[in-house]
């Protein structure tokens, strides 16, 4: 190979450290209670979403148990609670003011498995839809007056209201498997008795004051809201769609369409009403833990989704599948002004929504896998998190009469819950185990920009671990101290940490809090050394300018410089025989101003002398021309700096390249030249003592050069190498001797003339 000897030298390498900054080494980390704070870790308390925790409710779990496995849907008059359940299809009733589970009593049985709605009656009982057959039922005093079925495969929702113009007591009943609407004449089916037969048409209903209201194209119409002019707001599954109907039913108008949505619940507002929708990637699952609906009969396809009611009852559907491990899909709360747009108020990933109350001002929520109780505040349009249940699914909310408490229905376990808005007793707060990245001192927690009343009365406890289990390695709870400047809990460290908050005020409310750490401090990490080829100097280039203005991404990163500001990668190298450059690269994890001390040990001796004593620059050049040959030994020291504090201050020492000292030319040991016919060939073999051979040169009198760098075993790794070059009667020319130069890796030449053979 025929290359030039000598490349420019490209400097590739970074300036040691950053120009002394001023920021401090301790770090802030903001406490966002709604961000930090789970449902199930709140006692009287709400995370609102922005960053507050404040006065709410508490949950119960009522005593007793009621013998079921599921529990659906709840009810109740100013008298009487309602509970429906599954897969017994028993409804249990007990008084509107017992707080015991035990007291609840079966109040009927239903011929079909699964309870999933129920609706009081003004005039005494309850109306009871079932799954999978479809079952209506009145049930009143512990009797079932009336029943009969519905053209279905499931009754998910029933709506009882007085007509407007007569006062007559109506329902309207919801149906999946065709997603259906009847309309309920409570008069006449009180009492028309027991229907005997699983045969129904529209003319058998009718006489029960049963009649067809609405059809829709989707496959459940899942929840239904009568507004206060009559209009009727219907929601769907699994498109999940929003229909508007006329007062008198008929055709539907889309409010809102979805995709693989169940619409959940309906709340009327003060002008509109809001709608819960649970979202999933499965194609056409309802999420909430229901039986799926029964197969539609082939006239429930397209050609019956119109007046047209009658036909048999389409068979059970099967039992509901197991619900899936982790729900990996999202709930929105939606809000629907009269007369304007709906807009999205609300969301969560990976909860599902299940129903809507009112309480003053507050939407609530019921929601799941996790219990998770959850609210919004229309009037300064924040989120909210209760506390939450036990039950991981929440499926039914039910405000209670006279009272400012919620009854809730939910499964895993199954059972009743009490949410309280008039706790009496000790509030509580516990944050997520919080990451601080690395181990670190904990300072002062301080509540953003608020004096606490004085009669707050707020503890503060901080705990700590250096490993993420939940469960074990943790300190105990320490209880913080002070208030205004801020709560410590001296000798406190980890990497993890938790904190929980208890208070007894009647008025409780704090904003968000900020944590001061110190992050444990890091040793230096050098990233590269390199020792560049002698005889060469450094040339550096001037730094730029200070900026004269502080960019948005250093505000947000703490003040740091996203990069090095300086134009050390533009410095110049030149020749310059005697000089050794060296170069390094160190990098702080805590962004530490450093310094380096560069040191050298020559052949035989015991003492380092340093070149350079705590330098910024990242890198060394010095003098060699006087120093002996051989090979030296090098060290770098790096020591963090001010603004650090002297006793905080850590010294790495590195144990770098060696580098060598060559001034000794190569030993020729053989060199010739052959003709053989036209063309000439020669070599030469050589040694070196010190250094591996970088090369040789072949520079005939006629003026031309020829430089080889590959040798005769085609390896270049040796102090001993040959090389070879043969030369044609074009490339000789007019020449008739040739000088043949060896060079080592240092520059060192060895150099012998020959003459060429003669033609």
């Amino acid at each position: 190979m025929r290359t030039a000897l000598i490349r420019p030298f490209l400097v590739s390498l970074l300036l040691l450290v950053p120009t002394l900054g001023a920021e401090p080494f301790s770090t802030a980390r903001r406490i966002d209670f709604f961000r930090e704070v789970a449902s199930r870790n709140l006692v009287g308390l709400a995370a609102r979403s922005d960053g507050r925790l404040i006065n709410a409710a508490t949950v119960s779990r009522l005593p007793g148990t009621i013998e079921t496995d599921l529990l659906w849907s709840v009810a109740a008059d100013e008298q009487m609670i309602y509970v429906g359940t599954g897969p017994d299809g028993k409804l249990f009733s007990l008084t509107a003011d017992s707080r015991d589970a035990n007291a609840a009593i079966l109040e009927a049985e239903l011929p079909d498995s699964h309870i999933l709605a129920l609706a009081a009656v003004p005039t005494g009982g309850v109306l009871a839809g079932t799954s999978p057959k479809a079952f209506l039922a009145l049930v009143r005093d512990g009797e079932i007056v009336a029943q009969t079925r519905l053209p279905a495969g499931s009754i998910l929702d029933i709506l009882v209201y007085a007509d407007d113009d007569t006062g007559k007591l109506l329902a309207l009943v919801a149906t999946g498997a065709p997603g259906r609407i009847f309309r309920v004449d409570l008069e006449q089916f009180s009492g028309a008795g027991l229907a005997a037969g699983d045969s129904v048409t529209v003319e058998t209903l009718a006489d029960q004051g049963i009649t067809p209201w609405a059809v829709v194209r989707d496959d459940n119409i899942r929840t239904l809201l009568r507004l206060a002019d009559g209009r009727v707001i219907a929601g769907s599954a699994p498109k999940g769609n929003i229909y508007q109907f006329a007062p008198a039913g008929g055709a539907p108008r889309v409010l809102a369409e979805n995709r693989n949505a169940e619409v959940t619940d309906l709340l009327a507002w003060d002008d509109g009403f809001f709608a819960a929708i649970t979202q999933t990637n499965e194609l056409r699952e309802a999420r909430v833990n229901r039986p799926k609906a029964a197969t539609p009969p082939a006239a429930a396809n397209k050609e019956s989704n119109d007046d047209q009611t009658a036909g048999e009852i389409p068979p059970p559907a099967p039992p509901p599948a197991a619900p899936a491990e982790k729900f990996r899909g999202r709930a929105q709360l939606v809000w629907f002004p009269d007369g304007g747009f709906p807009e999205t108020v609300a969301n969560r990933n990976n909860t599902a929504f299940y129903q809507l109350q009112r309480h003053q001002n507050w939407v609530l929520i019921t929601g799941g896998e996790e219990g998770e109780l959850l609210g919004y505040d229309p009037v300064k349009r924040l989120n909210l998190t209760f506390a939450g249940a036990v039950a991981a699914q929440v499926n039914a909310i039910q405000p209670l009469p006279n009272s400012a408490a919620f009854l809730l229905v939910g499964n895993n376990p199954a059972g009743l819950e009490l949410l309280d808005f008039t706790p009496d007793g000790m509030r509580t707060a516990r944050t997520d185990t919080i990451d601080l990245g690395v181990p670190a001192d904990f300072g002062a927690l301080r509540f953003d920009h608020t004096i606490l009343p004085k009669d707050t009365a707020l503890t503060v406890e901080m705990r700590a671990s250096y490993g993420s289990d939940e469960l074990e390695g943790w300190t105990d709870w320490i209880t913080a101290t002070g208030q205004d400047d801020g709560w410590t809990a001296p000798d406190l460290r980890g990497r993890y940490f938790q904190i929980r908050l208890a208070a007894k005020s009647p008025q409780f409310e704090i904003p968000a809090a900020t944590l001061y750490t110190l992050p444990q401090n890091q040793r230096p990490r050098l990233q590269n050394f390199r020792v560049l080829a002698p005889n060469f100097a450094l040339i550096p280039a001037p730094e730029r300018a200070e900026r004269a203005s502080t960019t948005l991404g250093q505000v947000l990163q703490g003040g740091k410089s996203s990069g090095a500001r300086d134009s050390f990668m533009s410095s110049e190298v030149v020749p310059q025989p005697g000089t050794q450059v060296v170069l390094w690269d160190v990098d702080d994890p805590d962004n530490d101003s450093l310094v380096g001390t560069f040191s050298i040990k020559g052949p035989g001796e015991t003492a380092w002398t340093d070149l350079v004593v705590a330098s910024p620059a990242g890198y060394a050049q010095f003098e060699i021309s006087h120093l002996p040959e051989g090979v030296y030994r090098t060290r770098l020291q790096i020591t963090e700096t001010t603004p650090r504090l002297p006793d905080q201050r850590l010294t790495v020492t590195f144990e770098t390249d060696d580098f060598l000292i060559d001034r000794t030319p190569p030993q020729i040991l053989s060199a010739t030249v052959e003709r053989n016919g036209n063309v000439v060939t020669a070599r030469i073999q050589a040694r070196d003592q010190l250094s591996l051979l970088r090369g040789a040169e072949f520079n005939l009198n006629s003026g031309a050069n020829y430089a080889v760098e590959n040798p005769v075993d085609g390896i270049l790794d040796g102090r001993e190498e040959s090389f070879t070059i043969e030369l044609t009667p074009v490339e000789l020319g007019s020449a008739t001797s040739v000088e043949i130069v060896i060079l080592d890796q240092n520059g060192n030449s060895a150099a012998r003339r020959l003459a060429l053979p003669p033609r």
